[in-house]
């Protein structure tokens, strides 16, 4: 595990460009590199090894050399870090078998680690489970989850960022929720179903999956933090991302049998408090928003004021 942190510590500053960059539209390997130091990433099993799956073929379906996962080394601050980001513009970012395992690797050398990995970053960007690999993309996010949850018992911060095109869904949602804690912009959506699902085995009159202001009100950037989901609230920029991993990965929160009870006892409160709830203002409402309706339209400045003041705070159940 040596070469995890063998690089001399480069310069700490990120890209002079890095502002620049949207999150958002910006690709996977443009993410990492506009994040992490300058000229510190080391990627593991990048698309040279041309590790694909070995079941969209039967599906007549483009393969990519990396699996859209790409894993690796880097330096965040200074600090070692280990660096996973999904590509959200192959298949959506969804989970397959070696898209899962590169993921599951990663965690694991983190856990393996002995302290001499600071922080392990997921930078999510995902529809779910791929369906032509739903047995398999099932299993690894199950590996995923107990990965995650290894690495934070062994000491290791794992945040996730969220802030791509593609949102953190189905089987993403339900990683990103065993994170020591996660950064998200306005345009990132957390959730386990997403909206085409709850409107097919709902009904659109339960939900609009064409509503994008509905979408946003209840699975955005917002929402969620100011549920208390996302413990930091970022701009559409490398550089805000990067910022809030360094605050975060710095003050990881316990991982015991007492935060688990404190998390369970904050989700009964949650169902009790917002369980009437239908949309996403009658919950800020209920948080004290003085303008619910105005939320959305908030400057990031502005947002930040008011989630200081409402937003749920530590020990969240997501």
């Amino acid at each position: 595990m040596s070469a995890l942190a063998e690089d001399a510590a480069p310069d700490d500053a990120p890209p002079a460009d890095a502002p620049l960059i949207s999150w958002n539209e910006a690709s996977a390997r443009a993410r990492v590199a506009a994040f992490v130091d300058p000229g510190s990433f080391v990627e593991f099993l990048g698309p040279e090894a041309r590790e694909t799956s070995p079941h969209l073929d039967v599906f007549d379906l483009p393969k990519q050399f990396d699996d859209g996962m790409i894993v690796g080394r880097a330096r965040l601050g200074g600090a070692p870090v280990l660096v996973a980001a999904q590509e959200g513009r192959f298949m959506g970012g969804a989970f397959g078998e070696v898209h899962g395992a590169k993921l599951v690797g990663l965690l694991r050398a983190a856990t393996a680690s002995r302290g001499k990995i600071r922080a392990l970053l997921i930078l999510f960007d995902t529809g779910g489970v791929r369906l032509q690999e739903a047995n398999a993309g099932e299993i690894a996010i199950a590996e995923i989850m107990r990965a995650v949850l290894d690495a934070r018992a062994r000491g290791v911060a794992v945040v996730g960022l969220i802030g791509g095109r593609a949102g953190c869904y189905g089987g993403g949602g339900l990683i990103s929720g065993c994170c020591g804690a996660l950064a998200v912009s306005e345009e990132g959506r957390i959730s386990v179903s997403g909206p085409e699902v709850i409107e097919t085995n709902r009904g659109v009159e339960e939900f609009d999956s064409r509503d994008r202001a509905l979408v946003w009100r209840t699975m955005g950037g917002k929402h969620r933090r100011l549920l208390g989901v996302a413990q930091a609230f970022c701009e559409d920029t490398a550089k805000s991302f990067r910022d809030a991993a360094l605050t975060l990965m710095e003050s990881p929160p316990p991982f015991d049998l007492a935060t688990m009870l404190k998390e369970q006892a904050r989700l009964e409160r949650r169902l009790e408090r917002f369980g009437a709830a239908r949309d996403g203002r009658d919950v800020w409402a209920l948080l004290g928003a003085p303008d619910p309706a105005a939320v959305p339209d908030l400057s990031t400045a502005d947002f930040l004021a008011l989630a200081g003041k409402i937003a749920e705070d530590a020990h969240d159940a997501r």
